[in-house]
């Protein structure tokens, strides 16, 4: 990316930031009454916090140590919490601004005005906090998600092949020890003849990756045929050399835009994520390229880590396409926005003989919470004729 697009980028998104975060502060600190011994901390503690995102990403790079994680796990948290907070106070503005033509409030609230806004702000702490714990725990149970698909192919020697997908891990400083060592052993304990990952496999830094020795975990992944992988977005935004050198010298295949016949049976075809160009001015090769050498007498099984043009797929013979990125949206009401950008945001769907399943991710991006959606492992039976 250019320097000068990456700062205008980022100029934009940090104006958004932090107009949303002074919009919260602002409505925050009404509910405050003036003498109250709070105040001062509420605004220490406020921007502090509302900072700490920001100063995360920019220390993760430039030093990453304990107090870098601590930071890390407070400003990502804070995302989530920022999400829920401008909702509702947008929600009451709305209802205030209703009231203030239909008068429905009752006269109750302003007898002490004063003590129900701070009752308010309680109130919405107390709801956005549990809000956001269920998230929390939502997004550290993931579940596996089982799909038995038919292709209409002879395979000499073989009547099914037992695939494991993941997408979306996002290894790193959220993403650590912890959650490796369990996705390592629930795909284990389906015991794959495939294991498949379909990009953001770290989450953009790879020091925290480097220092926890996270590849060590993936290391320890059991195939009958080996665990192949693809870049996604993330791997480009964090340096996608380091990367791909990183998880090739863990026991991991990266598919460069290029396709491998797989045990003699399966061919499996790769792409280069198509924020490609984005980051290094270079294109990825274009599907019917990387398709030319791949015989479609075989099952042919794909993996693209954004889910656009699915068309192409179709035209090219693909069977089945693996796909991930859109985490369908993550946090809720975003489930909305990315099934309006994409074909298919989250789950199965076929089109002709292509079968395509969008996975909602193994991890997360931002905050370590998902509302509206479940983290999964993929678990794909195919059968052949």
């Amino acid at each position: 990316m250019k320097t000068s697009a990456f700062v205008i980028f980022f100029t934009i998104v940090l104006a958004i930031y932090g107009l949303v975060n002074s919009y919260i502060f602002i409505r925050g600190l009404q509910a405050i009454p003036a003498v109250s011994c709070w105040r001062p901390w509420y605004i220490a503690g406020f921007w502090f916090i509302a900072s700490s995102f920001v100063l995360a990403r920019i220390m993760e790079r430039a030093y990453p140590c304990g107090f870098t994680g601590v930071i890390t796990w407070v400003g990502s948290f804070w995302l989530a919490f920022m999400l829920y907070f401008i909702l509702v106070a947008l929600f009451v503005d709305f209802a205030r601004l209703v009231n203030h033509f239909t008068h429905f409030f009752p006269q109750a609230f302003y007898i002490d005005y004063a003590k129900t806004k701070s009752l308010a702000l309680l109130i919405t702490i107390a709801v956005v906090t549990l809000v956001v714990l269920a998230g929390f725990i939502n997004a550290r149970n993931p579940r596996i998600m089982n799909l038995s698909l038919h292709i209409a192919k002879k395979v000499t020697g073989a009547k099914e092949l037992n695939i494991v997908m993941a997408s979306d891990i996002h290894l790193g400083t959220l993403i650590a020890k912890r959650k490796a060592n369990r996705l390592v052993a629930e795909i284990n304990g389906l015991h794959p003849d495939l294991v498949l990952f379909a990009g953001d496999i770290v989450d953009e830094d790879l020091a925290p990756v480097i220092k926890n020795d996270l590849g060590a975990n993936l290391a320890g992944i059991r195939s009958k045929y080996g665990v192949y992988a693809i870049t996604g977005n993330h791997e480009y935004i964090g340096g996608a050399e380091a990367a791909v050198k990183y998880l090739t010298a863990h026991g991991i295949i990266m598919l460069r835009d290029t396709s491998v016949l797989v045990g003699g049976r399966y061919w499996l075809v790769g792409r280069d994520d198509r924020d490609k160009s984005r980051f290094t001015g270079k294109k990825r090769k274009e599907l019917a390229d990387i398709m030319q050498p791949v015989d479609r007498t075989f099952p042919v099984i794909l993996m693209d880590h954004q889910p656009f043009h699915l068309e192409e797929a179709v035209k090219q013979g693909v069977d089945l396409q693996l796909s991930g990125h859109t985490h369908h949206g993550q946090l809720w009401p975003f489930n909305y926005v990315t099934s309006a950008m994409y074909e298919l945001s989250s789950g199965y769907k076929q089109t002709g003989a292509t079968h395509f399943y969008v996975s909602n991710g193994f991890g997360t991006w931002g905050p370590p919470v998902r509302l509206g959606n479940r983290p999964e492992i993929v678990h794909i039976t195919l059968t052949f004729d």
